[in-house]
């Protein structure tokens, strides 16, 4: 008989678990849990469904052939190294390459202050772990990028969310967040932020906005961690400047080739001060050994051989596209007192329901419908956002996303009618635990 089964007098099992290593687990997995939202993703990935919840860059527009002859090349000609270990801190020729990158967000930088991952997620978690013991605080946007969730809670940090506008991050209350958090004797580690196309908001901190949170950050000796997967992809090409290009000591910048090149390379990179980086690279170095050398040198080769601004062009042009179809269908579709965000570059739009709509409850029935998002609370550590959601317009076809819309406003508006009929559900949805994300929910 296994040890962990025993049986009471009945022959019934008393103590069966499906995991006999529970008690064994440290204290930090308790932040690792799963949901019912998660499964209905599981349906959700049927082709039937129009999805609107995830992230996926549309990989489809990039130059396959192309990409495949160098993967090829490298592999024949230089298969030797491509596939052996490499530097823990990345390819010295991709560091120098990601200077050129960050050259339209305004940050210069040297090579040796660059820390290559395996994406940008990666690079996060490493931040997290070489500053954040348990207990620490953590101050991100309301909302904020629901896996950085996850990272902070796996690290037993305690997240404190500070209000957004229109014009992102606010800076007196992240000011009035640090002293009140402060006065209780906690300690304020990180301020996380997505000035760019944020995620999941579709809102972006202008030039006065960002010089106003870097003032904020550094007159209270609190480490900026700037996290800028999409800046690269305005819709109008005016790309907006880093919080790091003006101060390289205050801010640690998080970038990746994932949104502008290919997310399956798994390549991002951390831009930090010296002492902090090489605590990163120490730290990556435990986490992996060295991030991928064949991975790296196919982003090597494609940024040397091809024109890879035209193809950020690109992926701008049909991005701006499907913002266009996402935002005329909601003015189509969406009954009264829906509202969104316009987003001027990236991936999403945020949208708030009518009274008494709860994104979460209403999710099953929008999948029986045959589309998905992501509810709203999945982006909040302490149950806000139940009548808000998420829609992602990045990987549909324009048509997709008129119809994912159209089915959309079908089911918000039953839901609206319901809710007026019968009343609200605020009482209930107000203290509901937060989504554990998925990869559908990037």
């Amino acid at each position: 008989m296994s040890s962990d089964k025993r049986y009471d007098m009945a022959g019934l099992s008393a103590t069966t678990r499906l995991d006999p290593w529970l008690e064994q687990y440290a204290q930090r997995t308790r932040g690792l849990s799963s949901s019912a939202v998660r499964a209905l993703f599981a349906v959700a990935s049927r082709p039937e469904v129009v999805s609107l919840a995830g992230g996926m860059p549309f990989v489809s527009a990039l130059p396959m052939d192309a990409i495949a002859e160098t993967t090829a090349r490298l592999i024949r000609e230089r298969g030797n190294v491509a596939l052996q270990y490499g530097s823990g801190q990345g390819d010295p020729a991709l560091r120098e390459q990601i200077l050129e990158v960050l050259a339209p967000v305004g940050v210069e930088s040297h090579p040796d202050d660059i820390i290559v991952t395996a994406g940008s997620q990666m690079a996060l978690d490493l931040v997290v772990r070489v500053f954040c013991d348990p207990g620490d605080v953590v101050l991100v946007e309301a909302p904020t990028y629901i896996t950085a969730l996850s990272v902070f809670s796996s690290y037993q940090c305690e997240v404190i969310h500070v209000p957004m506008d229109e014009h992102g991050l606010e800076p007196h209350a992240l000011r009035d967040t640090i002293t009140r958090v402060r006065a209780q004797g906690k300690r304020v580690k990180l301020v996380y932020s997505i000035p760019s196309f944020q995620n999941p908001g579709g809102v972006t901190q202008p030039p006065q906005r960002r010089r106003e949170i870097l003032e904020v950050v550094t007159s209270e000796n609190v480490l900026l961690l700037e996290d800028d997967p999409y800046g690269l992809l305005s819709f109008d090409g005016t790309v907006p400047r880093a919080i790091r290009a003006d101060d390289s000591e205050a801010v640690i910048y998080l970038g990746t080739f994932s949104k502008t090149i290919a997310a399956g390379l798994r390549v991002g990179w951390a831009v930090a001060p010296h002492g902090v980086r090489e605590k990163l690279v120490l730290a990556n170095e435990t986490a992996m050994l060295c991030p991928s050398n064949l991975t790296q040198m196919i982003i090597t080769e494609y940024l040397s051989t091809s024109p890879w601004l035209d193809q950020v062009k690109v992926f701008r042009e049909l991005y701006r596209e499907r913002r266009d179809a996402l935002i005329e269908s909601l003015a189509m579709y969406m009954p009264a007192g829906t509202t969104w965000t316009v987003p001027t570059g990236g991936f999403y739009s945020w949208i708030d329901l009518p009274p008494g709509v709860d994104a979460t409850a209403m999710l099953p029935r929008a999948v029986a419908a045959r589309v998905a998002y992501v509810p709203g609370t999945g982006f909040f550590a302490d149950g806000q956002g139940a009548h808000s959601l998420r829609l992602s317009y990045c990987y549909p076809e324009p048509d997709r996303i008129v119809e994912g819309v159209r089915r959309l406003g079908q089911v918000v508006s039953a839901e609206a009618d319901m809710a007026e009929l019968f009343g609200t559900t605020d009482a209930l949805s107000s203290h509901r635990p937060p989504i554990a994300p998925t990869s559908d929910m990037a």
